[in-house]
């Protein structure tokens, strides 16, 4: 097993492949703040790769042997192949190699408490409520983010090493190699199945996961996920749920939704009311985000009132249901649903705020995806007006020709919808310049770049 010491290596050097990734480029700047030398390679050009290189560490543009020169250590991501010229180089000249997900596993191990989000749907959400709450805690907590949060300024906060906040994503298995005081299962869904064979190998990865856990260690499970009722079984730590349906430890019980689709509700914890919490995000699925959050700091052992009126105040993370401006009376909002589950969600909750037509353009997010999905995505816009869907963003796959984002368009009409199918965001762009009215909402979805088209359109 992989083993890395913090304090008797720092000086030393660590080569990141990929480093322009949100949890490589945390990674990084962590590293960096703990004396240690920092280079990195990626692909292109990103706000992330820029800021990194403004703090100092040295960034390359291209993969070529020489990167790695003087590199004690190289970290690489899931995105990176095996023919990747500086990890090729770095096998060559016998450098210490570790994926991602290991050397972040390592990290967890050096801190007092850590906590670790998994689940396939709100993990970057219910991080952020809980860096919302723990921010200005005595402990100076350290937090990396799957997203961008004001909070912290980006999607990372540097701190001591007695509170660390993270995402865990169970993508290629790797929540096996993370070792939290306190894990958070959000949920399990079919999802990542380019990896994955069936739902069956997902629920058995969480499974294997609880083994990380000692008895003095914590998992919080929701109750109310189908999925997740194995876990229990599987846990030697401390076994604690939440949920709204279900019974549960922590329970979201008197539940309202305000004009603007905010929910508030009253938080019971074994059946006795500890607090209230009026959000300001919408969407019931921001109720178990904002339940498993309140939850997650009580354990941690901090004031129910205290807990309640930070997560009421959270306003949500950039490109998670977010409100990008107006134009012409047309709300622009753009979010990071990439799953048929997180479609439904997020239109169901725009559809508490809006009572005219509600166009969606969803970007499919890599071809796999797509393909062995399709069906559940046709039936996942149910709540939206007109559909629109260009091209397939292909992320880290090949087009082998098989899916097609045309597909999805004839699966979504045959499902009774109104969808069409524009290639390129030009088109889309001037389709809605052209129908949407004074009053309506115009709402981008997808885990690629398709939030620049409400960009582009306030822009215009």
């Amino acid at each position: 097993m992989f083993r890395f010491d913090i304090d008797k290596n720092k000086g030393k050097k660590i080569h990141f492949i990929g480093i322009g990734g949100v949890s490589m480029s945390a990674l990084a700047e962590y590293m960096y703040s703990k004396g240690y030398r920092v280079s990195g390679s990626d692909a292109k050009v990103s706000e992330l790769t820029e800021r990194l290189r403004a703090d100092g560490i040295e960034i390359f543009y291209e993969h070529r042997p020489e990167n790695v020169n003087g590199a004690d250590l190289v970290v690489y991501t899931d995105a990176i192949s095996m023919d990747n010229e500086d990890l090729k180089a770095a096998i060559r000249e016998k450098i210490d190699i570790v994926d991602r997900a290991e050397f972040l596993g390592n990290l967890m191990r050096d801190f007092d408490f850590s906590i670790a989000v998994s689940g396939t749907h709100g993990k970057t959400s219910t991080t952020s409520m809980i860096t919302e709450v723990i921010f200005d805690l005595e402990e100076d907590p350290t937090i990396m983010l799957g997203g961008m949060l004001d909070k912290i300024h980006g999607n990372i906060k540097l701190g001591s090493n007695k509170l660390f906040l993270t995402e865990a994503c169970e993508y290629k298995a790797n929540i096996k190699k993370y070792f939290p005081r306190l894990a958070i299962i959000l949920n399990i869904d079919e999802d990542h199945l380019d990896y994955f064979d069936n739902i069956d190998h997902i629920i058995k990865t969480f499974e294997d996961y609880c083994h990380n856990l000692g008895p003095d260690d914590y998992i919080l499970v929701n109750a109310d996920d189908k999925n997740s009722h194995t876990l229990r079984d599987q846990c030697s730590c401390k076994y604690i749920s939440f949920g709204v349906d279900k019974m549960a430890d922590y329970s979201a019980k008197n539940i309202d939704f305000r004009e603007s689709g905010f929910p508030k509700f009253d938080v019971f914890f074994k059946h006795k009311k500890i607090a209230h919490l009026d959000l300001s995000v919408m969407g019931k699925h921001n109720i178990y985000n904002a339940l498993a959050a309140f939850a997650a700091c009580h354990i941690y052992g901090l004031d129910p009132a205290m807990i309640a009126e930070k997560i009421s105040a959270y306003t949500g993370v950039h490109r998670r249901l977010e409100f990008k401006g107006t134009f012409d009376g047309i709300d622009v909002l753009d979010d990071y649903a990439h799953h048929p589950t997180e479609i439904k969600s997020a239109l169901a909750a725009i559809r508490n705020s809006y009572a005219n037509d509600i166009y969606c353009i969803f970007q499919p997010h890599t071809y796999t995806r797509t393909k062995l999905l399709l069906n559940s995505f046709a039936q996942s816009f149910d709540n939206a007006d007109k559909i629109i869907i260009p091209d397939i963003y292909a992320a880290r796959e090949k087009d082998y020709g098989d899916i097609h984002s045309k597909m999805l368009v004839k699966s979504i009409n045959n499902n009774g919808k109104d969808a069409i199918y524009l290639g390129s965001f030009e088109e889309v762009e001037e389709y809605l310049l052209e129908n949407a009215k004074p009053g309506d909402c115009i709402v981008t979805m997808g885990a690629g770049d398709v939030y620049k088209i409400g960009e582009n359109l306030l822009k215009k």
